[in-house]
């Protein structure tokens, strides 16, 4: 969705923030990916094929070619592809991300006074923060509102996510996608509520703090404010209701095949097999179609679960480790390893 602030403020609350070291290229087999035969390779060749056609670099396009003429999808991936370790010393981390759907209306009125706003013209890097914005009523009378929704809390949590849908009152739904911002650093409320001791790490997620705002209006509004980011959204008309949001290469992002990645490290638009952990354990291989100002790092991950509640609740119960393998074109795999060339 070339979201700004990652799957939640969560990834960005409780990262250690440790120096990561140069790269480093492992190459391996396909029999080195557990549970690599078990995966469904078409579905992630469908989604490969929604991007691999606009990435120019180089030994990219006769792959491309090839795997819009029908091909076997395991086979072309284990003909053509190379598994390449990339690490930097980090640990993995995979986390969630989707797509929100929330309620508005074209026209304020009743419970819908919380403004989704355009970008300003002309507007100075950095700007106000978010409580300067809200208290001085600074964007008001612009004619900048796209829609008003119904929960100020919604309204934040559609600014970190980035993108989302507003389900208006006739059952017509608006998408809006990511605009622009006030050049402001994003800070984490969830870890906000940590540091005042309401919470343990543990405990948070984004159901907990939409509670705990709900219950206390006043000390809520004043937490949504320690976060100076603000940001402002454009419609996106040209996105069908039933496509995924659009990612960080303009396409639209397929639920549980798209990951966003660090794109300095891994190059959008290639395969990458993962491996996750934890309780719902994931072998998968996966598309890299879109980034987050929280996924920095050669392993780590943020994981498309798609729109709406149900899939907002799986994606907050993701933080995993385990490990990730980046897919690479044989002769681009070999170049990062020249050692191995006889």
């Amino acid at each position: 969705m070339t979201r700004r602030f990652g799957s939640t403020f969560l990834a960005m609350a409780f990262c250690t923030g440790a120096a990561m070291a140069e790269p480093t290229y492992t190459l391996l087999n396909f029999a080195d990916l557990r549970g690599w035969p078990e995966d469904d390779h078409q579905k992630a060749l469908d989604a490969f094929l929604t991007t691999c056609g606009d990435i120019d670099r180089h030994g990219w396009p006769p792959l491309c070619d090839l795997a819009s003429q029908g091909q076997e999808a395991r086979a072309f991936f284990e003909t053509f592809f190379t598994p390449v370790l990339i690490e930097d010393g980090q640990e993995m981390l995979f986390t969630g991300y989707f797509e929100p759907e929330i309620h508005g209306a074209r026209r304020q009125g009743g419970p819908y006074q919380h403004p989704l706003y355009q970008m300003p013209n002309d507007l100075e890097s950095p700007w106000l923060t978010r409580r300067e914005i809200e208290e001085t009523r600074a964007l008001e009378g612009q004619g900048l509102e796209i829609a008003w929704i119904d929960d100020p809390v919604d309204v934040f949590f559609l600014q970190v996510q980035g993108s989302g849908r507003v389900r208006l009152e006739d059952g017509s739904v608006i998408r809006v996608g990511y605009a622009g911002a006030n050049g402001r650093d994003y800070s984490s409320i969830g870890s906000e509520l940590v540091r005042r001791g309401i919470y343990k790490p543990h405990q948070v997620s984004a159901d907990v703090i939409r509670s705990w705002v709900r219950r206390n209006p006043d000390d809520g509004r004043d937490l949504l404010w320690t976060n100076d980011s603000f940001v402002f959204f454009r419609e996106l008309d040209d996105v069908p209701a039933e496509k995924g949001p659009l990612g960080a290469m303009g396409r639209s992002v397929t639920p549980g095949r798209s990951i966003a990645v660090d794109p300095t490290i891994t190059m959008l638009g290639a395969p990458v097999w993962i491996e996750k952990d934890g309780a719902e354990a994931m072998n998968r291989l996966m598309i890299a179609q879109d980034t987050g100002s929280a996924i920095k790092g050669a392993q780590r991950a943020d994981i498309f679960f798609g729109t709406g509640d149900s899939a907002g609740r799986a994606a907050g119960r993701i933080r995993d480790g385990g490990r990730m393998v980046v897919l690479m074109p044989i002769q681009n795999a070999l170049a990062l390893v020249p050692e191995v060339v006889e």
